[in-house]
């Protein structure tokens, strides 16, 4: 029998999302219904409430979860009652092209509940990112669900779920940062703090952040940036060359997703470096290069898909990281939030004032 919630809805492009009822169905095969605890208020989300992402309205909002088991349907193995896990929006099919190839991180047919979750008039909901998190519960299918180390406090375990992760992996995974080597990462929002948290656990050594906003220098130097740029003031290139000899970077982390700040990692990078695309750009933005350019610095464009991860491979080794005091998930988290307060996080974040607000169902 579905259960009746409380979740937060985009009803249509550009209005402010909505608390309503939504009733949740029981599992069924291969789906898990799960308890959430926390859910971080993501750019994505923003997204999908601005229409930028698709039009199969209305949309229960959240993606970035950590929570509980509550209970799985028929063919589930992997997880069961009482798991406390995070929830991925990729888990990699095991049969499409690019998983039969051995790159599951690029899995084509990624796999989501089958069932719907409803409005209580019968509205059927599309879950942002096959989740839906902005709710008490949510139906996800039970290979999303990864169980992680229960001493994590959800508030930051679930950021691992989408922008920690997607940053991390940007320069670990897809840049393969390594030891020795100079990294710049031009954007300090949550993604851009984790792709420089990433590149100090890799043994760069020279960790250069750039960003036009002076206030979130405390934060790229607490995820440790060696070098911070503010490129209200300084030409971002001209002080990532400076700061390597006249050369460039050897990666160069695009966490904006904007057509000049992917030019400026372009020529930021040394010779044969890599730039790596993680920003997330609107459909109607384009670039243009001179081909000579692209021909003469030769080196890698990567676009960086979710980190290039593997959840059920990665997310437990980033908990252990952060149980360790290698990671500090707890940094990310700005401030936490109830249900009826994601349109004014919404606000904070378009302002620039948050890495993450996360909200907290109550009784956590």
């Amino acid at each position: 029998m579905p259960q009746v919630v409380r979740g937060v809805v985009a009803v249509e492009k550009g209005a402010p999302v909505q608390l309503a009822e939504i009733e949740v169905p029981d599992p069924g095969p291969g789906e898990a219904r799960v308890r959430v605890q926390a859910c971080g208020v993501c750019h994505t989300d923003l997204h999908y409430r601005e229409g930028a992402i698709g039009d199969d309205w209305p949309y229960l909002l959240g993606h970035e979860a950590a929570g509980v088991i509550e209970a799985v349907g028929p063919d589930v193995s992997g997880v069961r009652p009482g798991d406390y896990v995070v929830i991925a929006w990729r888990a990699p099919c095991g049969t499409c092209r690019s998983c039969r190839r051995g790159r599951p991180w690029y899995c084509f047919s990624s796999e989501n509940a089958s069932q719907s979750m409803r409005l209580t008039d019968g509205t059927r909901l599309s879950p942002a990112l096959g989740i839906g998190a902005f709710a008490e519960k949510t139906l996800v299918a039970a290979s999303q669900c990864v169980p992680v180390d229960r001493r994590a406090r959800p508030e930051a375990a679930g950021l691992i779920g989408c922008g920690v992760m997607a940053g991390f992996g940007a320069a670990a995974n897809t840049g393969g940062v390594s030891r020795g080597e100079a990294v710049a990462v031009i954007g300090w929002g949550g993604v851009g703090n984790a792709a420089i948290a990433a590149a100090v656990l890799a043994g760069a050594r020279l960790v250069i952040a750039v960003d036009v906003d002076g206030r979130k220098l405390p934060a790229a130097e607490r995820f440790g940036a060696t070098h911070v740029v503010d490129a209200s003031t300084t030409d971002p290139v001209d002080a990532i060359r400076s700061l390597t000899d006249g050369n460039g970077a050897d990666v160069v982390v695009e966490a904006v997703g904007h057509p000049e700040t992917y030019r400026q990692a372009f020529f930021a990078r040394d010779l044969a470096g890599t730039l790596v695309q993680v920003g997330v750009p609107s459909p109607d933005m384009t670039i243009e290069l001179p081909m000579i350019e692209l021909f003469g610095r030769g080196g890698a464009l990567k676009s960086s898909w979710y980190g290039d991860c593997l959840p059920s491979r990665d997310f437990p080794m980033l908990i252990d990281l952060y149980l360790g005091g290698r990671l500090d998930l707890d940094g990310f988290v700005s401030e936490t939030i109830e249900l009826e307060a994601v349109e004014e996080a919404f606000e904070r974040m378009q302002r620039g004032e948050v890495l993450r607000s996360v909200v907290v169902m109550p009784g956590q």
